[in-house]
């Protein structure tokens, strides 16, 4: 692991609450030919009977949202969120693509192989197990002392909670960070199983790889399509305002040279041939 952030409030874990929620900071590399890394939080929810994973600002997002009785506060982003039943290899996956809120599931065996190397972090003493998993290999760090099987992302099935992990690249990082223990499951159909209030459409992987195929021959799609000449509203595309419908054709060329240079998912094995 390239650093190790002193976790804090797990002294306070309580198992027997009704809701887990592990937070953990994700550093990676959009474009794997780069050395910088952007980070991003999400929250690992461990509930009774499902386990979810989702960026952690989507509860704010939620919060604003519910108090104001509509959907003005915009969320969603290229990482997909995760529901699972406890104890399940069994992932049903919500991406954004486009504009749009897609889901599918998938079977994510993940078998580990524990060394007997530790290490402290904090008041925990870390084991060292590793695998290989969406084209990549990884090795987590994770604790007995916290009988919890889970982990960030589709990482589980581990005999305790993992607290870091890296893959061989390190173009993707987790470590985690906090934990919050609730009195109640926290309701995530505001931003889960619904976008905007719609159920997200469940498609197959064939039929996933054919939208983002379809995004990116023309990703502008639905902006060209309401865009109007001497219309009364702004319209812009990566900072630039439109003005006319012809620099539709060469903003699309820019977007598509960046998702290109940012076609680095988690699991690699699922990168988009473009």
């Amino acid at each position: 692991m390239k650093r190790i952030i002193i976790l804090m409030l797990l002294m306070s874990l309580n198992i027997q609450a009704q809701t887990q929620r592990f937070i953990y900071e994700m550093q990676f590399r959009m474009d794997s030919l780069k050395e910088n890394y952007e980070k991003i939080s999400f929250a690992l929810d461990v509930n009774p009977k499902d386990v979810k994973f989702y960026e952690f600002s989507y509860l704010k997002t939620d919060s604003i949202n519910k108090s104001r009785g509509n959907y003005e506060n915009q969320y969603g982003s290229w990482f997909p969120s995760l529901l699972r039943d406890r104890n399940s290899f069994k992932n049903q996956n919500y991406e954004l693509i486009g504009h749009d809120m897609f889901s599918f599931p998938s079977e994510d065996q993940i078998n580990w192989t524990l060394t007997n190397d530790t290490r402290k972090f904090g008041e925990y003493t870390l084991q060292k197990a590793t695998a290989n998993f969406g084209g990549r290999s990884w090795t987590a760090w994770f604790t007995k002392e916290i009988s919890i099987s889970e982990g960030p992302y589709k990482f589980r099935g581990l005999p305790g909670l993992i607290f870091q992990l890296e893959d061989s690249r390190s173009q993707y990082i987790f470590t985690l960070i906090k934990n919050i223990n609730l009195a109640e499951t926290y309701s995530t159909t505001g931003f889960i199983e619904t976008y905007y209030g719609r159920k997200p459409l469940e498609i197959s992987e064939k039929t996933r790889v054919r939208k983002k195929l379809e995004f990116y021959n023309d990703p502008l799609h639905d902006m060209r399509n309401s865009y109007k000449d001497n219309m009364q509203g702004e319209m812009f595309v990566m900072g630039t305002k439109i003005t006319s419908r012809e620099q539709f054709n060469e903003l699309s060329k820019k977007l598509q040279e960046m998702i290109r240079k940012t076609n680095n998912p988690i699991e690699l094995d699922k990168a988009m041939a473009y």
